[in-house]
C-alpha cells in the first residue's frame, strides 16, 4: 500500500466545477455475482440518501465518474452498481475506478457473492433469469460469471459471502466495514467465526480449523451457551492447547500482515471454525480480535455467522 494513494471521500485540492473542493465525498461501488446481494444493498444504501445507479452500460461508466467527481454537492454519497450487465467487467471497472481516483476520489468497492447452490435456489425461486443465461444452463452461467468478475474481485475492498446472511446481517456487516474502510488506510481486517458443518465463508484469506479442542457442547452445562459467555471462554481457554495455538497464530500475523500491506493488501478476511460455529470458534475469534485490537494494525470488525442460527 502507497502513501499516496487518496483514501475514500478525499479531495485532490483541485476545485471541481460547480462543487466545492474541500467537500467530502463518498462512492460505493457494488459489484459481484447475479444473484449475490447487490439489489437488497442498492436498497440499503438509497434508504441512507445515496444515489444509486444501476444498469448503466459500461461505454458510460466513465462519464458518471467525471460527473460525479465535478459535482460533489449533487453526487455527495453515490453508490454504483457495476456487474456483467455493463458489459466487459474488468475494462469499465479499471476506467471508471481510473477517473475517480484521478480526481482524488477513492471509491469503496464491495463485492457480493454466495455458493453455487444458494445462487441456484435463488435464481430457481425468483424465476429471475441470470444475465448471461442461454443453452449453457444456469450452473455454467455462474461458473462463468465468475470467472468474468476474478479480476474485479481481487481489487474488492471488502468481500462478503451472502448465503448465510438475512437483510439484517447484511445491513450490519457492510456498514461497519464502510466505516472500517473509509476512515482507515492500514489493512482492514474482518474476523469470522463460522461452523464447517454449515460451509466456509467464501470471502475468508485464511481459514482456521479449531475443532482439535475439546467441544463445549458434550458438556450438558455449556452445551446451550455459546462461545461469548464467560463458561463457555473458561472451558475453551482452560485447555492448555488453546493458548498455544494462539501464541503462534499470533507469530504467524505478525509476519504475514506488515508482508501484506507492502504488497498493497487492503482487506484481510480470517474465518475461524469449529463443527457448528457456536462454541470455540467465537471464544477463539473473540481472543484474536482483542489481541489484534491491541496491535492496532488496522480496523477489526467480528461477525460471529452462526449465532442466531
Amino acid at each position: 500500500m502507497t502513501a499516496e494513494r487518496p483514501v475514500a471521500g478525499e479531495n485532490d485540492g483541485t476545485a471541481a466545477a460547480g462543487g466545492d473542493a474541500t467537500r467530502s465525498q463518498e462512492v460505493v461501488v457494488l459489484t459481484g455475482l447475479s444473484g449475490g446481494g447487490k439489489t437488497a444493498a442498492a436498497k440499503l444504501f438509497e434508504d441512507l440518501g445515496y444515489t444509486v445507479v444501476d444498469n448503466l452500460p459500461g461505454e458510460l461508466l466513465r462519464d458518471l465518474a467525471d460527473l460525479v467527481a465535478t459535482d460533489p454537492l449533487r453526487f455527495a454519497r453515490t453508490a454504483i452498481v457495476l456487474d456483467v450487465r455493463a458489459g466487459d467487467v474488468p475494462l469499465a471497472f479499471g476506467a471508471m475506478r481510473g477517473a475517480l481516483e484521478g480526481r482524488g476520489i477513492r471509491p469503496v468497492i464491495f463485492f457480493l457473492e454466495a455458493g453455487d447452490d444458494v445462487l441456484i435456489r435463488r435464481f430457481s425461486e425468483t424465476r429471475h433469469r441470470h444475465p448471461l443465461a442461454d443453452e449453457r444452463g444456469i450452473a455454467t452461467s455462474i461458473a462463468l460469471e465468475r470467472s468474468m468478475l476474478d479480476s474485479v474481485r481481487m481489487q474488492a475492498d471488502v468481500v462478503i459471502d451472502t448465503s448465510h446472511s438475512s437483510l439484517r446481517e447484511l445491513r450490519e456487516r457492510i456498514f461497519a466495514r464502510l466505516g472500517d474502510v473509509q476512515n482507515s488506510d492500514q489493512l482492514s481486517i474482518q474476523l469470522i467465526s463460522f461452523g464447517f458443518k454449515y460451509g466456509v465463508p467464501l470471502e475468508a484469506d485464511l481459514v482456521l480449523d479449531v475443532r482439535f479442542m475439546k467441544n463445549p457442547h458434550y458438556i450438558e452445562s455449556l452445551r446451550a451457551q455459546n462461545g461469548l459467555t464467560e463458561a463457555v471462554r473458561d472451558y475453551v481457554m482452560g485447555q492448555p492447547i488453546a493458548e498455544s495455538f494462539l501464541a503462534q497464530l499470533r507469530e504467524l500475523l505478525d509476519l504475514l500482515v506488515p508482508a501484506y500491506v507492502d504488497e498493497g493488501k487492503t482487506r484481510l478476511t480470517i474465518a475461524i471454525g469449529c463443527t457448528g460455529g457456536f462454541h470455540r470458534s467465537i471464544v477463539m475469534t473473540e481472543e484474536l480480535a482483542t489481541w489484534l485490537r491491541e496491535r492496532d494494525f488496522g480496523p477489526v470488525s467480528v461477525f460471529h455467522r452462526e449465532l442466531e442460527r
